[in-house]
């Protein structure tokens, strides 16, 4: 995972200082790019402690094409809580009474989550993130993306159409109402020597906080993609647009590249899977992770 460290250091020598939509300030730059042979381990991050489950979990909830945090939270996944819970005191006009990161905002924040899992209707109104990741790539504007470009690498391996886009310019407000606008916007199979390969766009990038998930989040997504196209795994490579350490992550960005890396685990899915639903958070092996304590960080929302 040396290619992530790089950029890590990277953004820290020599990214700009910029005010950005969160009010907490970045150090950023523009146009980067980072490629990870999957045949050498599952890339998943050794210099820190990264939450697998949680990524496992969030990528099955997009290929159901899930937009309600209510799964996850069921699942105690809780990656994507703060932007419900953002709009739920937005539209109750709570925001001034109640300022982001106080005790009395993650106290607020607990009732919420819990109310979400307890609570089927509450969730139905709140938990909803608008269509986001999932809707688009199960339905944009009525096409199932992943089906079409699963159909496309077994007919036409070749092709160079082999997209699938999250960026629907007709939905992005929607999506940022009650959410994000996709940051990971669009990803390009490529099909070589019967391997599969994959690269991500990302529009917009928390390098120490979310590009870790990001990582082995598409990684795993090529490995399933393959799997159904009866391909071995190539690359993952990672294309940046604005990649960026919030400027409260600083210090955990030093604390981790004072950290030597070590062996990257083997990833290993179980079954006979025939469509993208039949997997299950069960059928994914990891072995031989060996990391480095967890570095927590607050995010930005």
């Amino acid at each position: 995972m040396e290619q992530y460290l790089k950029l890590l250091r990277d953004i820290r020598d020599h990214g700009t200082r910029r005010e950005d939509r969160t009010g907490t300030g970045t150090l950023s730059l523009f146009g980067y790019q980072c490629r990870y042979d999957l045949n050498d381990g599952f890339p998943l991050l050794t210099t820190k402690r990264v939450f697998l489950r949680g990524i496992i979990h969030e990528l099955l909830w997009f290929l159901r094409g899930e937009t309600n945090i209510r799964p996850l939270v069921l699942n105690n996944v809780h990656i994507w809580n703060e932007w419900p819970f953002q709009n739920y005191l937005r539209e109750n006009n709570l925001e001034v009474e109640n300022p982001k990161y106080t005790d009395l905002w993650h106290s607020k924040l607990k009732w919420f989550v819990e109310k979400i899992r307890s609570d089927a209707d509450f969730a139905r109104r709140w938990g909803e993130l608008g269509p986001v990741y999932g809707r688009q790539w199960r339905d944009f504007n009525g096409v199932d993306q992943i089906e079409t470009v699963i159909r496309q690498i077994r007919e036409t391996p070749f092709s160079r159409r082999l997209v699938v886009s999250a960026w629907n310019p007709a939905e992005v407000e929607a999506m940022a109402r009650a959410g994000l606008p996709p940051c990971h916007t669009m990803f390009q199979f490529y099909v070589q020597q019967g391997r599969l390969s994959c690269q991500l766009y990302q529009r917009s990038a928390d390098v120490f906080l979310g590009v870790p998930f990001n990582i082995a989040s598409y990684a795993l997504l090529t490995m399933i993609i393959a799997r159904l196209c009866d391909l071995g795994v190539g690359d993952f490579v990672h294309t940046f647009g604005d990649a960026h350490i919030y400027l409260n992550h600083l210090e955990q960005v030093d604390e981790q590249l004072d950290r030597t890396p070590r062996r990257l685990p083997t990833m290993t899915i179980h079954g006979r899977q025939q469509r993208v639903e039949d997997f299950r958070f069960e059928d994914f092996e990891l072995k031989g992770y060996d990391p480095h304590p967890a570095i927590k960080a607050p995010i930005s929302v």
